[in-house]
């Protein structure tokens, strides 16, 4: 696979690689594996949502805003 950056983007991550002694091809494919693994986490939290919607199971957005409230005023 080929990956096409932005100049910006190729000079960040070589200054990055530069000031921690990494390679520019480890932190690139530790950025994937970071994204990788949130895009899961958040498509599966998507889905247990829909999942608690769909059986009913869920707050009513007056008694969230509600919980907001309390919590700013601390």
């Amino acid at each position: 696979m080929v990956v096409q950056l932005s100049g910006e983007q190729e000079s960040q991550l070589a200054s990055i690689a530069s000031m921690t002694g990494r390679a520019v091809d480890d932190l690139a494919r530790e950025a994937v594996d970071r994204f990788v693994a949130e895009e899961a986490r958040f498509h599966a939290a998507v889905t247990e949502g829909q999942n608690a919607a769909a059986r009913g199971d869920f707050v009513p957005t007056d008694q969230v805003w509600a919980r907001v409230e309390r919590a700013l005023r601390g």
